[in-house]
């Protein structure tokens, strides 16, 4: 995972917001769309931005591509966040 994808991902509230939306479970294409007030070709670009930082998945079924939270990904960033606050406290204890 490349931290600056990941982050530049981050970045955008409307990509949160889809991430937001992905964490209650896998959504269409069309079902994230209709969470938005944009095209489905602005949608598809910031997905496609979360696919390439790995914080989801695609699966197509059918004639359907539905979308899903990738969390180990999401726990990598979460660990080392956290690691980066526990050197606070490892300082205080020198």
């Amino acid at each position: 995972m490349a931290f600056a994808e990941t982050f530049k991902a981050l970045s955008d509230p409307v990509r949160r917001e889809i991430l937001q939306l992905l964490k209650h479970g896998r959504l269409s294409a069309g079902e994230i769309v209709s969470h938005f007030d944009m095209t489905g070709a602005t949608i598809s670009y910031h997905l496609s931005i979360l696919k390439k930082a790995e914080l989801v998945r695609e699966k197509k079924e059918k004639n359907y591509v539905f979308y899903e939270l990738n969390t180990s990904v999401v726990e990598e960033i979460m660990l080392w966040l956290s690691e980066l606050k526990g050197g606070e406290e490892n300082d205080q204890n020198l």
